[in-house]
């Protein structure tokens, strides 16, 4: 049985989301961050060394980062294809790019933006290249969407999946409203059952539409 350690607020929700979408069995085992510091409690440590979410267990093993998850769901999980191209196809390689896009790239501007907002004045050196950043990577997200209701292979796959809490730290920050390919591409993913079962069975999470 698979096994999401799903902590509240966290990255762990695509996971439940991906999971639904599959259709595959699972349960979930319910984490809070401490309400002072926003940090995984840390009984995390029990199932992973890093204390981090999201982490799975499936057949005794752990499997940890969101991207390694997604794979591994979907090489095990998802014989028919659903939520990837074919392995031999040109599809699947530009798949794998907007993957690891997400959290490779794309989610280091919105966490640097997110950490220094919390120094005041202290981060504004910072403030123009952060921002920079974030229209750089958010243009070119928006400019790959454009004409487009998926990432690739015309059809939701893992990388949707995956590139939803960019869409949703966009949103947060309010800066969503300037890249209307990626804003309305985030309504179509937050519409689908599968994401609205995620959320009735993960809890609430604040970065829903």
């Amino acid at each position: 049985m698979i096994t999401v350690h799903h902590l509240n607020d966290s990255r762990s929700q695509r996971i439940l989301w991906l999971l639904e979408e599959l259709g595959a069995p699972y349960e979930i085992k319910f984490y809070q961050r401490d309400a002072t510091t926003r940090l995984a409690p840390p009984e995390l440590k029990a199932i992973h060394p890093l204390g981090k979410s999201p982490v799975v267990t499936d057949n005794g093993k752990a499997i940890a980062e969101s991207g390694a998850i997604i794979e591994y769901m979907l090489r095990h999980h998802d014989n028919s294809a659903l939520l990837r191209p074919a392995f031999d196809s040109a599809d699947y390689d530009t798949y794998l790019e907007w993957l690891h896009y997400s959290e490779g790239s794309a989610m280091l501007p919105l966490m640097l933006h997110l950490y220094t907002s919390r120094l005041g004045d202290g981060a504004a050196p910072l403030k123009p290249r952060i921002d920079s950043e974030i229209a750089n990577h958010l243009g070119y997200v928006n400019q790959s969407l454009n004409g487009k209701d998926y990432f690739v292979a015309g059809k939701l796959t893992g990388a949707d999946i995956q590139m939803s809490f960019v869409g949703e730290m966009a949103r947060i920050f309010n800066v969503i409203d300037a890249y209307p390919n990626l804003k309305g591409w985030l309504a179509r993913m937050h519409a689908r059952p599968a994401f609205k079962r995620s959320i009735e069975k993960g809890g609430a999470y604040r970065f829903a539409s």
